[in-house]
């Protein structure tokens, strides 16, 4: 890992932490947001907490800010409308910008933009009504995973084998008022990959006893298992490593991200999607990733922060 840019904390000025957000994932926000707070103190970065439930702008109104580490998961915050708001302020950030914000969040325009440059991602068919259910089973057969593009940490999404229970994962996925498409069913190895300006951490992979990697299985089980190091030999967790960094900069991803990935049981890496603002919770994987690089969680939080610099 590269050298940090910035020795005093001072350099960094005031930094306003924003988390929270109004989306389906502000819980998870408010968890990943307190620690990065705390982990800035800590450091004697010059800190202050704003939990963003309505208007960025008037969150934001009447404060001198140096700066901002954005820890808003979810539409609202990592999907290119905060950035677009803090670029007019002139207010530096963490992370992505508009353009890369907004491509990622949307979990089928990440997946059109993967496959016109040639690397893999599952086969999918959008679901705009019920309607278009027989020829998506025509297409795709069964397993399916149904997802809501625009939400994070797995919320809204639901297997299904079968007609009635595509039908009812049609149904709750929109519910969050966004495209909804089905993916065709990976069965293998599920890894994530931590990527750090321009530089991927020690690839994890996922287990749980669950359908698939859900909320719950995220936030709360105690039966998800992390494997760091993954088990893949050192060639092909290079090879894992390096595709996480070029799918994220065929997005124009910035800063940091963590890409979700598949290595189906033919060995083919299937890409899934990608955070730009993942979380930092004490569930969450890019700390456990930095922590086996050697990089404790407030140096990653400062290592983060330095994204909103040049």
């Amino acid at each position: 890992m590269k050298p940090l840019k910035i020795k005093e904390a001072r350099e960094f000025g005031r930094v306003a932490v924003l988390m929270g957000g109004a989306a389906a994932e502000r819980e998870v926000s408010l968890k990943s947001g307190a620690a990065v707070y705390e982990a800035l103190k800590r450091q004697g970065v010059d800190a202050i907490a704003i939990d963003v439930a309505g208007n960025p702008i008037e969150a934001l109104a009447g404060l001198k800010v140096d700066r901002v580490f954005n820890i808003i998961h979810g539409r609202g915050g990592e999907d290119g409308v905060l950035q677009a708001v803090l670029d007019v302020m002139g207010i530096p950030y963490t992370g992505s910008g508009v353009l890369a914000s907004a491509l990622s969040m949307d979990k089928l325009r990440t997946k059109l933009c993967w496959q016109g440059y040639g690397l893999v991602t599952p086969k999918w068919f959008l679901l705009k009504d019920e309607r278009d259910l027989d020829d998506c089973i025509a297409q795709l057969g069964f397993p399916v995973i149904v997802k809501p593009a625009q939400e994070g940490s797995s919320i809204g999404m639901s297997k299904a084998s079968n007609r009635d229970e595509l039908q009812r994962a049609l149904k709750t996925a929109a519910e969050f008022r966004c495209d909804v498409y089905a993916e065709s069913w990976v069965a293998g190895k599920e890894y994530t990959v931590g990527v750090l300006n321009g530089e991927a951490l020690p690839v994890i992979r996922l287990e749980t006893p669950h359908a698939f990697y859900d909320y719950e299985a995220k936030y709360k089980a105690t039966t998800t298992q992390y494997h760091c190091p993954c088990g893949l030999n050192q060639d092909d967790e290079l090879q894992l490593r390096d595709l996480a960094v070029k799918a994220s900069q065929v997005l124009g991803v910035k800063g940091w991200a963590r890409l979700d990935v598949f290595v189906d049981d033919a060995g083919q890496y299937q890409l899934i999607e990608i955070n730009t603002v993942p979380g930092m919770t004490d569930h969450s994987l890019v700390p456990m990733a930095a922590k086996q690089a050697g990089i404790d969680f407030d140096e990653l939080v400062w290592r983060i922060l330095e994204t909103s610099i040049g």
